[in-house]
């Protein structure tokens, strides 16, 4: 089978772009492997010996095939005391120590000790919410994760729906913004998926007045971070207050949304990294899982901008009387035509509609239900006179129509409706009137609002329609690298011990043809096309064992043929007839006198002298007949190839044309 080479590039590179969309459709397959959580997470061999093993022994780095359920006293000593457990969601056995700050650090948090000791629950209510819901009652606890768990491993967990939830704590120390960075860092964790609310976190400003018991919505914070979702708006919340240095109040900034859809970090149901990172530069940076997802400055990427216009408009300043405005005004010289006829109906009744034929013009539409009773509750002094409902008359049902038959309204040709003077150039435009700027009161510049009001307290007040919202392992500090290895001691191990729990490559693709079936499609293009195409070209060749077809020869070539073979019959036969005369002639003949000798040796001379030329005569025609012959034998070589059959035939034709080339050459010599 011959195909066009350029048919099958472009074959091959289809079935490479759909398997590339298959790819690019599902997730990558995670893999367990030390060395890509190393890459992702910038550890050294020496950090993975102390994520993956005891320091005690270096053969437990190594996973091993575990599957045992991990016990309450596991459950309760392994952050104390640093041991080892297994989980029935862990494919392999982790050794987990509870993460422990290496630099200097503002605040930090595991809960792997079970309590809440360090945190102050709020007992106030919300001011303007209802009765109902404003007070602070909503459930946390200290547990471990539902999926994916990591022996020794908990976290704060809110576990009620639809309440108000508010807990706090005290920073080691106050955070005082001056020529050090701040790095805010905790984990969430969506374990049901969340429909509506949020998992921020609040940096609670330092004042006076600061308790953490009566912690509410309005306590003053100076940074908000976090993760916030409502029906389909999936945000990551900076929120920091800016302080006017003219009146001292304080306003909210808003940085620009994240450059990254953070759908999946809400609805896939692991753990998630979050990280914030300000710069005494004034520049920011938001980061999901150590990527960055938003970054800026906060003197240019906040709304609304943290230094207010130099010039605003004059308050005071009014539009003249007579300032006009009016790019195009109504032709005053335009006059309305004398067949405009503004009175015309918009709609007519069509003058060609008939009226269908048994109409039923005597028939109401509608009729009273005889078969309605009055309800015996029914007061006629209060609900007045009782009337049986309405329905549909059955004489209708298969007439045309009942009643007054009217007829059908069409537009009306004639109709043009009010006249209006076509519009002009204004003359006395002046274009659209702004006020005058004048010089802001209320300006002032402030170049370094990384300089925030100091804080002392982390907390988190939320209202979530969603319970089991995780939360774990808050940090804060002045240094990435302290973030970076606090991480990768605790969230690290989450997502090790989360990508071997996942499913393999072909599970997901089995998952995902669940959700959306026209995945079969490209599946079959992309396993049969390249498997069609491999038997196509790369299948055993068939035997060279040809088989000749008989080829006819052209009928014109038959023709001439046959008429040279009559030709030649006959001229044998005239041949054969001659040399009997020249016998018989001969026997007759006595021998001759001697005279006759003598003419006959002068006529032999002269024949041998004419014999001569004859002889020339032979060598031109044999050299004519050589020509003749080779140009045969090409023919026959570029003849197509007979069977053995046709060979044999051929044979004889071959001895025919000899005999044919010898008469030839006999009756070439006789003449």
């Amino acid at each position: 089978m011959k195909l066009d080479r350029g048919w099958v590039w472009r074959v091959l590179l289809l079935s490479l772009a759909v398997a590339a969309a298959a790819v690019v459709a599902q997730e990558k397959q995670p893999e367990v492997d030390v060395s890509d959580v190393d890459e992702d997470m910038g550890l050294d061999e020496e950090e993975m010996k102390v994520l993956m093993a005891e320091e005690e022994d270096e053969e437990e780095e190594e996973a091993t095939v575990m599957d045992e359920e991990h016990s309450d006293e596991t459950h309760e000593t392994g952050a104390a005391d640093g041991k080892a457990g297994s989980d029935a969601n862990v494919s392999f056995q982790v050794t987990y120590k509870t993460p422990v700050p290496t630099g200097d650090v503002y605040f930090s948090e595991t809960f792997d000790d079970g309590s809440l000791d360090r945190w102050q629950l709020s007992k106030t209510v919300k001011g303007d919410a209802d009765d109902e819901i404003a007070k602070y009652d909503g459930k946390w606890t200290v547990e471990q994760l539902k999926e994916n768990k990591v022996p020794g491993d908990q976290g704060l967990v809110l576990k009620s729906r639809a309440k108000h939830h508010a807990i706090a704590a005290l920073l080691d120390k106050p955070f005082v913004f001056q020529d050090e960075p701040l790095v805010v860092q905790y984990e969430v964790n969506f374990q049901d998926g969340i429909d509506c609310g949020g998992a921020y976190i609040k940096l609670l400003s330092d004042t006076d007045d600061l308790t953490l018991e009566q912690f509410h919505d309005r306590t003053p914070y100076t940074i908000m971070f976090g993760p916030d979702k409502c029906g389909e708006d999936y945000k990551l919340h900076f929120i920091f207050r800016h302080v006017n240095p003219l009146n001292k109040d304080a306003e909210e900034k808003h940085a620009k949304r994240a450059d990254v859809d953070l759908k999946k970090f809400y609805t896939d149901k692991k753990t998630h990294l979050y990280t914030l990172v300000l710069n005494p530069d004034n520049s920011y940076e938001m980061f999901i899982d150590q990527s960055s997802v938003s970054r800026g400055s906060l003197l240019h990427d906040v709304v609304p901008p943290v230094n207010p216009p130099k010039d605003i408009d004059d308050p005071n300043d009014a539009k003249p009387d007579d300032w006009d405005e009016r790019a195009k005004i109504p032709d005053p010289e335009a006059v309305k035509p004398d067949d405009w006829d503004e009175d015309a109906p918009a709609k007519i009744e069509d003058p060609d509609a008939l009226k269908p034929e048994g109409w039923l013009d005597d028939e109401a539409e509608f009729v009273s239900d005889p078969n309605a009773e009055k309800p015996e509750d029914w007061d006629e002094e209060m609900d007045g006179e009782w009337e049986a409902p309405q329905i549909p008359n059955p004489a209708c049902e298969t007439a045309p129509g009942c009643g007054e038959w009217k007829r059908p309204m069409i537009n009306n040709p004639q109709y043009k409706g009010k006249w209006k003077a076509p519009l002009v150039d204004n003359p006395n435009y002046q274009g659209v009137w702004k006020p005058r700027k004048i010089d802001n009161p209320d300006y002032f510049e402030d170049l370094q609002p990384f300089r925030m009001s100091p804080f002392k307290a982390v907390g988190l007040e939320l209202w979530s329609m969603t319970s089991d919202i995780y939360f774990d392992n808050f940090i804060i500090t002045s240094h990435k690298e302290v973030a970076d290895r606090w991480a990768s001691d605790s969230w690290g191990l989450k997502k090790l011990v989360a990508s071997a729990n996942e499913p393999g490559i072909f599970a997901q693709l089995m998952l995902a043809a669940e959700e959306r079936p026209w995945l079969w499609v490209i599946y079959i293009l992309t396993v049969g096309l390249p498997v069609g195409l491999t038997v196509l070209f790369c299948w055993p060749k068939k035997s060279d064992d040809y088989v000749y077809k008989k080829v006819d020869l052209p009928k014109a070539d038959v023709v001439e043929e046959e008429e040279e073979e009559e030709e030649e019959e006959e001229e044998e036969a005239a041949a054969a007839a001659a040399d009997e005369e020249d016998k018989a002639a001969e026997a007759t003949e006595g021998a001759p006198a001697a005279g006759e000798k003598e003419e006959e040796e002068e006529d032999d001379n002269g024949a041998e002298a004419g014999g001569d030329n004859l002889e020339g005569d032979d060598d031109d025609e044999e050299e004519e007949e050589e020509e003749e012959e080779e140009e045969e034998e090409e023919e026959e070589s570029k003849a197509p190839e007979r069977t053995l059959e046709n060979e044999s035939n051929e044979g004889g034709d071959v001895t025919e044309e000899s005999h044919k080339q010898a008469v030839r050459k006999r009756k070439v010599r006789k003449d």
